[in-house]
């Protein structure tokens, strides 16, 4: 369940970063295919620099999104 600005938050970042995760791996796979000697390491560095960004958005909103829920969790708790 989303709770608040907080999850939405969250849950925006992790779709953020999965696009983005998407988007290199496009990127990557495309170097690789239309270069007949392979891709040289600065075609290439970018979008897997950029990868391991958007890696870290995903998890870091993946626990920002895991924290509102159980914050919310344990708000019902003490109301009930």
């Amino acid at each position: 369940m989303i709770t608040g600005i907080v999850g939405q938050a969250g849950w925006m970042g992790m779709q953020r970063g999965m696009d983005g995760l998407s988007q290199n791996a496009s990127e990557i796979a495309s170097l690789n295919v239309n270069s007949a000697g392979g891709a040289s390491v600065s075609d290439i560095s970018a979008p897997l620099v950029e990868q391991g960004e958007n890696l870290r958005q995903v998890e870091a909103s993946a626990k920002v999104l895991q924290s509102s829920t159980e914050a919310f969790d344990h708000l019902i708790d003490i109301l009930a």
